[in-house]
Order: C-alpha cells, then structure tokens, then sequence
C-alpha cells in the first residue's frame, strides 16, 4: 500500500502533491470545529479513510508520537501526515493550509477591537464566561483520561497549588521538568509494547539539527531577549517558550502566553479573555489565538510574528522525532515521565481556571448561572463550540440590562 502512494505521488510530480496537500488542508482548516479530539477525527476521515494517506496503524503511531511531544498536537499530526505525505514542504503546506483560516478570522477580530473600549461591554464578558466553560470542561475531560488514580491526581493537586502561590516567569516549567522526573521515578518501570515504524522521508541526521535547533532556540532567545532589548525579539521569545513548553494542546498554553503578555502591558486581562473566548468560534487549531494576541501587541508583523515563533517548536520537534519515533515510544522512562508530566499539565490548566479566568469572568451570581449554562450546554447537551460563542456572547449582553 505504501508503495502505491508513492508511486501516485512521484506520478502527480512534487508541485502537484503539494497543491494537494494544500487544497485538502485548508477545506479541514476551514471545516474543523470542535477542539484537537474532534481535528484527529476529521484527520482520520479525510486524510486516511478517503484519501488512504497512511494506514490506520501509522496513523495510530503518529497520533501517540504527537501525544508525546510539547505543542499542539493536532496541528503536529497534520505536520507528520504531510511530511510523510512530500517531507519537510509536505508539513510545511499541511500547516499553512490548517492553520491560515483561524489566522485571519482572529487577526480580523483583533484589529475590530482595537481603539473599541471592551472592558464594560456586555457581549465581551460573555466571551469571558465562555471560556470560563470552555477550560473547565477541558479540565474534567484532561483529569479523566490522565489523572486516574491517586498518585497522579496528587501530583496534579501540588502543581495546582504551586502555580497559583509562586508565579514566576519559570515556575510553570520547573513544576513541568520536576513532574517529569517524578514520573520516570514513579510509573517508569512498566514494561511497553512494541510498535510500528513509520516510513518517513527525513534522515536522521536533519531530524538531529532540527531538535538542536530547537534547544539552541531555547536557550538562545531568552539570552538575545536580555542583550537587545528589541521589543520583536522579546515578542518571538516570548511565544517560542510558549510553544515550545506546553503539553496538553492549545488551553495548556493560556497560562503561559498571559503571563508573558498582560503583565509586561502588550494587552490588557479583557482583550486576553475576549480573544480567548473567540477563539473557541473558529476552526482550526487553538493556538492560532497567538496570531490574535500578537496583531494586539504589534499590528500585522506581530500576528506574522507570533504565529510563527509558537509553531516553530513544533514543527522542530516532529521533523526531529519522526525518525527516531520507534526508539522513543519503546522507552519505559519516556512514557513514565510523560505520565507525570500530564498530570501537572492538568493542575497547571486547574491553576488558570482559577486565576485569570474565574478571578475576572464569575464576578456575581449571574455570572455564575451563565457559566453554568454554557458549560452543560457543551458537556451535557454537546453543543458545538462556535454555538457556545454566540449564546455566551448574546447572554452577556443580556446580563449587562439586569
């Protein structure tokens, strides 16, 4: 089967594989509501049952590497599958055409919103409430899948509780890096099963400069960041960190970027929530709500700027695994300390539930009702996301005539 796609590929010449790679992309980017579970969904659909892309057990390996990467792993899987599809401008058109459709319609709705005061606007603490819903449903469904017993609930409790009492700009990574090492401590003796190898067109020797790359990032740009000053640079270092240290998907990262963004004065709280809940209305990945904080913080070039310094990490970081992704989903340790690595994620998520959402959104007990309502509205009644926006955003014009 794999040498079939390989031939109807090289038959379509490299030009054509990748107009196709674009055009598929873009209608899943444009039709893809509802969160990275339900993106994988679509994936799957599209890329593998009709258009037979990869087989359902490379998918499956591909799915699982993403799960074991830092990022946003829906986005990552549309990477890999490109990738395996033309290599690295195979990822690179898979991404451009997934991610551009939310891209524009949030930088559209930052430059609506500025010069317009927010802070007293019915309808944008409507969007406040619903990502109050939005997250706290990401908690419950994060803290069933990956905090099922007490040890790792613990571990999600204390990281809960440090990130609220000690809010640095390194905290969050540090509780990240100390539950990962308790994880290998703890859940890494357990015996794994084998898996598959994926055919990627990747050597490893690019899949080693990529991940250099990315460490060398890393560490250069918060050094760069102090040397310079340059307020492009500290927006570029500011959303590389972002990216390239989140686990868990696009709601992880919202503690992240507002603490690098809302107390050096780049938004206010109010355009933070307000983007963030508009950002549950459009398809596409979540962390495309970095193009809207950045067209806030520095026009056109900072949504460019934004949007590529959060998904370098991780386009790096599946360039860089994909050839070595046996060897990893082998290991007893990796998986050990990814184990305590999900569950501080879902504390840190808990923590930012809290503080900033709840903190600025629930402020009297007509908050509480709609949020309450938006939330069974998308837990019990399974609402669509982009009908959650609407309804929060009419019912906070309401409340704002009580």
């Amino acid at each position: 089967m794999d040498g079939n796609r390989r031939k109807k590929s090289k038959g379509k010449g490299k030009l054509g594989t990748l107009l196709e790679i674009l055009c598929v992309s873009t209608k899943l980017g444009v039709t893809s509501f509802g969160g990275p579970i339900a993106h994988l969904g679509y994936f799957h659909e599209e890329y593998i049952r009709r258009r037979k892309w990869m087989d359902e057990r490379s998918y499956t390996e591909l799915v699982a590497l993403c799960q074991f990467l830092p990022g946003p792993a829906s986005s990552q899987v549309g990477i890999g599958i490109g990738i395996v599809r033309a290599g690295w401008l195979g990822g690179l058109v898979a991404w451009l055409g997934f991610t551009l459709p939310s891209v524009l319609a949030l930088v559209a709705f930052a430059f609506l919103l500025q010069g317009y005061d927010i802070g007293n606007t019915g309808w944008i603490h409507g969007l406040k409430l619903v990502a109050v819903a939005i997250v706290a449903h990401a908690v419950l469904g994060m803290g069933q899948k990956l905090i099922p017993d007490r040890t790792r609930a613990t571990i999600a409790i204390v990281a809960a509780a440090v990130t609220l009492l000690w809010q640095t700009a390194f905290s969050q990574i540090i509780i990240i890096m100390l539950a990962g090492l308790l994880g290998v401590a703890l859940f890494g003796g357990k015996s794994q099963e084998n898996s598959s190898d994926l055919h990627i067109p990747i050597s490893r020797s690019v899949a080693i400069v990529c991940v250099a790359l990315f460490f060398g990032l890393l560490l250069a740009l918060p050094l760069l960041r102090e040397w310079s000053k340059h307020e492009w640079i500290v927006l570029f270092d500011g959303f590389y960190r972002s990216g390239a240290l989140v686990f868990g998907g696009g709601h992880v990262v919202l503690p992240l970027l507002e603490r690098e963004l809302v107390p050096a004065g780049w938004i206010t709280k109010e355009e933070f929530l307000a983007g963030y809940g508009a950002a549950q209305a459009v398809p596409g990945p979540l962390f495309t709500f970095s193009s809207y904080l950045g067209a806030l913080a520095g026009g056109v070039r900072g949504a460019i700027i934004a949007t590529i310094a959060i998904f370098l990490p991780a386009f790096l970081l599946v360039m860089g695994a994909l050839p070595f992704w046996s060897l990893l989903r082998n290991s007893s340790k990796m998986q050990g300390g990814l184990m305590g690595v999900n569950a501080a994620v879902v504390g840190i998520l808990l923590a930012s539930l809290y503080d900033p959402l709840w903190t600025s959104a629930v402020l009297q007990p007509k908050d509480f009702i709609l949020a309450v309502i938006l939330f069974g509205m998308l837990v019990f009644w399974k609402l669509p996301p982009w009908m959650i926006v609407l309804v929060g955003a009419l019912g906070g014009t309401v409340l704002g005539y009580l």
